[in-house]
């Protein structure tokens, strides 16, 4: 008897459950506000791709400019080093 009621209210369950997923208005097709939506998603994601490939740029910048500063600094540096040993030398 037990078992006999334990099924029936399983399948009940089971039953109200799928009800509401057949009745809670899910279709195939997104609504108006739906592609709105996913629109505006759109456009933002690719307005930050946007900003992510200036960024990156910049920054490939920053580190060529870096690296044409740190090669005239070695530069400078030899000279000074250079200069500093023909003056100790006379």
């Amino acid at each position: 008897m037990r078992k006999l009621s334990r099924i029936i209210i399983l399948l009940i369950a089971v039953t109200c459950l799928i009800l509401s997923l057949a009745l809670s208005g899910c279709t195939k097709h997104p609504n108006e506000k739906q592609l709105q939506a996913l629109d505006e998603q759109t456009k933002a994601a690719i307005a930050a791709e946007d900003q992510l490939s200036k960024c990156n740029q910049q920054k490939a910048d920053f580190d060529r400019e870096l690296a044409e500063k740190k090669s005239k600094l070695e530069s400078a540096k030899s000279e000074k080093e250079t200069i500093e040993k023909k003056l100790s030398g006379m």
